[in-house]
C-alpha cells in the first residue's frame, strides 16, 4: 500500500489530513527537518499510531530515505517508548511521589545505544510520546532535544509530523470500522 492510496481512503470530512499529511512529510512542511528526521519520524509514530495499513504504507515511503540502521531506530523508539511511556505516565499521575523513589527494573538499554544518532532518537522518542501521550516524557525528550542544541522549531515539526501521523490512523480505523458495521448489516 502507498501514501498515495491511504490519502485516497481518507473520507472528505478528513480533506485537512489528507493536505496535511502531504504537507508534513516534506522539508517545507517539516522545518528544520532533514529528510531522514521527518521518515524516521513518520515511522516511528505511525508504528506508535497502531494502524497496519498506514505503517505499512509509511514504512515503504520511509525506506526510500532510511538505511536499515534508522528503521530499526524508527522501530525501537516505537517499541521502548511504548513501554516507558506507560511507565512513566503512571509515575506522573498516581499522585504518590513514593513511586518515583522505586527502581523501575524495567531494561532500556535501546535508549544508551540505539543504533543511529542520539539526538535522532531523542526525536523520534519525543515524537512517539506526544503520540502516547506521556506529558512526564515528553518533557523530558524535549528538555534533552534542546539541550542537544535541537530548535524549538524543529521540535514543532517533528510533533506535528506524529500529531497527523495519528489523526490519519484514527480516521483509517473508524472509516474501516464503519465500513464493516455497514457490511455486516
Amino acid at each position: 500500500m502507498s501514501l498515495e492510496t491511504i490519502r485516497d481512503q481518507l473520507p472528505d470530512y478528513a480533506r485537512d489530513l489528507k493536505l496535511n499529511i502531504g504537507s508534513v512529510l516534506t522539508p517545507q512542511g517539516a522545518p528544520g527537518l532533514s529528510e531522514k528526521q521527518i521518515a524516521a519520524v513518520a515511522l516511528s509514530t505511525a508504528i506508535a499510531a497502531r494502524n497496519p495499513h498506514l505503517t505499512e504504507a509509511i514504512e515503504s515511503w520511509a525506506r526510500t530515505h532510511l538505511d536499515d540502521a534508522h528503521v530499526n531506530g524508527a522501530r525501537a523508539a516505537a517499541a521502548i517508548m511504548g513501554m516507558n511511556n506507560i511507565y512513566y505516565r503512571f509515575l506522573h499521575l498516581v499522585e504518590d511521589g513514593e513511586y518515583s523513589t522505586m527502581p523501575a527494573r524495567l531494561r532500556m538499554n535501546i535508549i544508551g545505544n540505539p543504533g543511529i544518532d542520539k539526538l535522532d532518537f531523542e526525536l523520534l522518542s519525543l515524537a512517539v510520546s506526544a503520540v502516547n501521550g506521556c506529558g512526564m516524557c515528553i518533557t523530558s525528550h524535549e528538555k534533552k532535544l534542546r539541550e542537544g542544541g535541537i530548535s524549538r522549531e524543529q521540535i514543532q515539526s517533528a510533533v506535528r509530523i506524529a500529531s497527523v501521523i495519528h489523526a490519519v490512523a484514527g480516521v483509517l480505523e473508524y472509516h474501516a470500522a464503519s465500513a464493516a458495521a455497514a457490511a455486516s448489516v
